[in-house]
């Protein structure tokens, strides 16, 4: 069985942070669940392109082959600090440079860190809706850390949480086609109506 590839995006802003962290452990747990590559991704390192993106209309060529991989992924594990209630800037931003139809029908998993618990709201009233309006297949269990799941190595529900979201992420990939970019060898056009084309 070939591997699948996931793409990682941390949309934490300092290094370490607490956001990759949590990132890293979601894609650790979902490669022992599943035989899969992984890819990750600080948009702290594309910040500039992101912008710039948004004033031009076209991606770096930086930028472009992160979204390519993004948009060839067998799957995806989103993580955002929370910022005011909801995801970061950066982390939408990234989004909505993205084609509207790259992550149509991609298996997601959502998380987030923040330093109280009681914004952890924020998954299912911001990151959620804003997935499923991309088509995403969000798995069911979203995983937030908090300041204080951190204090002690993490706690043990927040493992279980992870454990439970790679589960969910590594089930739905191994379901689903695996996702390779069209061959345009594959289906040649017929002779003869290349023929026609060029007669007409």
């Amino acid at each position: 069985m070939s591997e699948r590839e996931i793409v990682v995006i941390s949309a934490g802003l300092s290094n370490p942070s607490s956001t990759r962290m949590l990132a890293d452990r979601l894609a650790a747990a979902t490669a022992r669940l599943s035989p899969v590559d992984v890819r990750v991704v600080e948009l702290r390192d594309h910040a500039k392109d992101i912008a710039n993106n948004f004033v031009t209309g076209f991606p770096s060529p930086e930028l472009e082959e992160v979204l390519e991989a993004v948009r060839e992924a067998d799957g995806l594990i989103a993580i955002t600090p929370i910022f005011q209630a909801s995801y970061s800037g950066l982390f939408k931003s990234f989004f909505d440079v993205l084609d509207k139809d790259a992550l149509a029908g991609k298996p997601v998993v959502i998380g987030a860190t923040g330093g109280s618990a009681r914004h952890s709201l924020a998954l299912e009233h911001a990151m959620r809706p804003m997935f499923a309006y991309l088509h995403a297949v969000v798995a069911p269990t979203s995983v937030y850390a908090a300041s204080e799941d951190w204090a002690t190595g993490g706690d043990s529900t927040l493992a279980d949480r992870v454990e439970r979201a790679a589960g969910e992420l590594a089930a739905l990939i191994d379901q689903r086609p695996a996702v390779r970019a069209p061959d345009p060898f594959e289906e040649p056009v017929p002779f003869e109506q290349l023929l026609a084309q060029q007669s007409n």
